[in-house]
């Protein structure tokens, strides 16, 4: 029995493997996905697979994948080029909200598979397809949030995830089955990190990284790919002034820039100065932890500068509780829940409270660090006569008096009071 399901009638019933003749793959032209089409032919009675490689900037890696593609067994390729709208409709929101997981996981490969998954449901319903099939490994988060995705835009589409299916079981045995189908790989057994790519971030994962104890090897030529090592950055510092929009970024010291050109600057900018280097051990959704070394140069330098600028536009009120509605958007963007009623609310309520994060933060970037350098708005909360320590109008410090005594009220009445209780032990 296949782990293949269709809807029929209000039940769930498993799809047999005869009934899947055309199968949509979301190809990367990675490990898992260059074995996965003569797999696929296999295993569901030489079905036609349809393969689609969604370009979120992963740059080079998609160079020669309609070739690969056709050479082992696809009878087509799409390649769709969803950077504009990946920056501007999933990655712009998450930042406006202040979204990170585990506060510190800028959410680099969790936004990029909802729009993935959504644009490869467009293609199969298109195409006819029968079925849906992706790479992501049964360990691993992507496969809930590629899903979940399908569940909601395509719910009674049927899904493949081979790894849930066939009997390879280590990198090293996909590396086996490439090798005796001919497939040509762009890794070897020595490189063999799981990597990420997107105009987000880069993510590493496996061999060394697998044990927590032995730190990155960031000085390693071709270990890191989008900067250098704090160690290698200049020894000058850089500024840098960005221009903000209701939260978004529009502008680079003075220059005005679409969202894919400003996030590849940033990158070139931060990676150059070693910003954006992350080494955590995250609780995955499935319940285990796993520990990931990620670049993020561009985005760390946005979240920075937003973080910056909301502290002189935001009131107190409405900054606290953002903050805790961030922490519940970072984990539904990591859980792959981007298309549920609670995530769009919490960016309804975003976009309003963004109206007046307006305006312009400098930050200078040395040797991995971010050090605030000004910040400035026309929607400035900030009033440097009521702040000011020298002489002002505005404020009567005596008016603190009666502000103490009632804040102050529980905890003076309390003391008095228990001077009168019994004795504890």
């Amino acid at each position: 029995m296949t782990a293949v399901y269709e809807k029929r009638k209000g039940y769930i019933m498993a799809k047999a493997k005869k009934d899947i003749k055309k199968v949509v793959l979301a190809y990367s032209g990675g490990l898992d996905t260059s074995i996965i089409i003569p797999w696929l032919k296999e295993n569901y009675n030489n079905c036609e697979v349809i393969a689609v490689s969604a370009d979120v900037g992963q740059g080079t890696e998609l160079d020669g994948l309609e070739e690969k593609a056709l050479k082992t067994g696809a009878s087509k390729l799409y390649i769709e080029d969803l950077k504009e709208e990946f920056i501007q409709e999933y990655v712009y929101p998450t930042v406006q909200a202040g979204a990170v997981y585990e506060n510190k996981y800028l959410l680099g490969t969790s936004f990029a598979r909802p729009i993935i998954a959504k644009r490869i449901v467009e293609i199969a319903k298109a195409e006819g397809a029968d079925a849906i099939c992706h790479g992501c490994t049964g360990k691993g988060n992507d496969q809930v949030r590629f899903e979940l995705t399908l569940k909601a835009l395509a719910p009674d589409m049927a899904i493949i995830a081979p790894w849930r299916e066939w009997d390879i079981k280590s990198r090293d045995e996909e590396i086996d089955y490439a090798e005796a189908h001919n497939i040509p790989l762009k890794i070897n057994r020595e490189t063999n990190y799981s990597k990420d790519k997107n105009l987000w971030h880069l993510s590493h994962e496996g061999l060394d990284l697998e044990k927590p104890s032995l730190e990155p090897q960031y000085n390693k030529p071709g270990f890191l790919e989008l900067g250098v090592s704090p160690e290698q950055a200049p020894d000058t510092p850089t500024y840098v002034t960005i221009h903000f929009e209701k939260g978004i970024p529009t502008a680079v010291d003075g220059k005005e820039m679409e969202s894919v050109e400003l996030v590849e600057y940033l990158n070139k900018l931060g990676g150059a100065t070693g910003i954006g280097l992350l080494d955590i051990v995250e609780n995955r959704l499935v319940g285990m932890k796993s520990r990931g070394v990620y670049e993020t140069p561009g985005g760390a330098i946005l979240y920075k500068a937003h973080d910056v600028l909301e502290t002189i536009t935001l009131d107190k009120e409405s900054m606290h509780f953002k903050a805790q509605l961030a922490q519940k958007m970072g984990e539904l963007v990591y859980n792959g829940q981007w298309f549920t009623p609670l995530r769009e609310a919490i960016s309804a309520f975003t976009d309003d409270l963004q109206k007046t994060v307006t305006g312009d933060v400098t930050l200078k970037l040395y040797k991995g660090n971010m050090i605030n350098a000004g910040v400035t708005s026309p929607y400035t909360l900030y009033d440097e006569q009521t702040a000011s320590f020298g002489e002002d109008e505005d404020y009567n410090q005596a008016d603190a008096n009666g502000f103490i005594n009632l804040f102050g009220l529980p905890i003076a009445e309390r003391a008095k009071l228990a001077k009168s209780w019994p004795a504890q032990d």
